[in-house]
C-alpha cells in the first residue's frame, strides 16, 4: 500500500468530527503536533499541502517546516549520541527560520491560528537551541492552537 493510501486510511479512522468544514488534514496536524507526533504532523499536513493551489499553500508549508524542526529536535533528544541525530539542532534551527519567514505575511491570525504565538514559539525554540539546549529537553512541549471554525477567515 502506498504512503498516501495509508495516510488516507488513517485519516478515515482518526476523524473525530467528519462533518467539520475544516479540512481533516489540517485538524489532524494540530492533534498530532500537540501530542508530540511531529513526524506524523508533518506528513498529514503535507498531504493537504500537495493538493493546495491557493495562497494558503505557503502557510501550510510554514507549519510543515515548523513540525520538521521539531522532528529534528525530537531525534536529537531521543538519540543524543547517535552520529547523525546528535547534529540535528542546527537543521532544526534553520527550519524554524524558514517557517517564521513564511508566516510573517499571514499575521496576525490566519486559518484559526494566532501567527504571533507561532512566531514566538519559533523564536523561543531557536534561542534555546542557539544556547546549546534542545528545545524539547527540560521544557514544556510545544503546542499549537486551532481556534474555532468561526475564526477561520484571515
Amino acid at each position: 500500500m502506498k504512503k498516501n493510501d495509508l495516510l488516507e486510511a488513517w485519516l478515515e479512522t482518526w476523524d473525530p468530527d467528519p462533518t467539520s468544514p475544516i479540512p481533516r488534514e489540517y485538524r489532524a496536524f494540530f492533534d498530532c503536533f500537540n501530542r508530540g507526533k511531529f513526524y506524523e504532523a508533518h506528513d498529514v499536513l503535507e498531504h493537504l499541502w500537495l493538493r493546495c493551489n491557493n495562497t494558503d499553500r505557503s502557510f501550510y508549508q510554514a507549519l510543515i517546516q515548523l513540525a520538521g524542526a521539531f522532528v529534528h529536535f525530537q531525534k536529537h533528544a531521543t538519540f543524543p549520541d547517535h552520529p547523525t541525530h546528535k547534529r540535528r539542532i542546527a537543521p532544526g534551527q534553520r527550519l524554524l527560520d524558514l517557517a517564521a519567514a513564511r508566516l510573517l505575511p499571514y499575521g496576525p491570525k490566519h486559518l484559526g491560528v494566532d501567527i504571533q504565538a507561532v512566531l514566538e514559539l519559533c523564536t523561543i525554540s531557536k534561542n534555546r537551541a542557539a544556547l546549546g539546549n534542545n528545545p524539547l529537553v527540560g521544557f514544556t512541549s510545544p503546542a499549537l492552537h486551532l481556534h474555532s471554525r468561526t475564526q477561520l477567515s484571515p
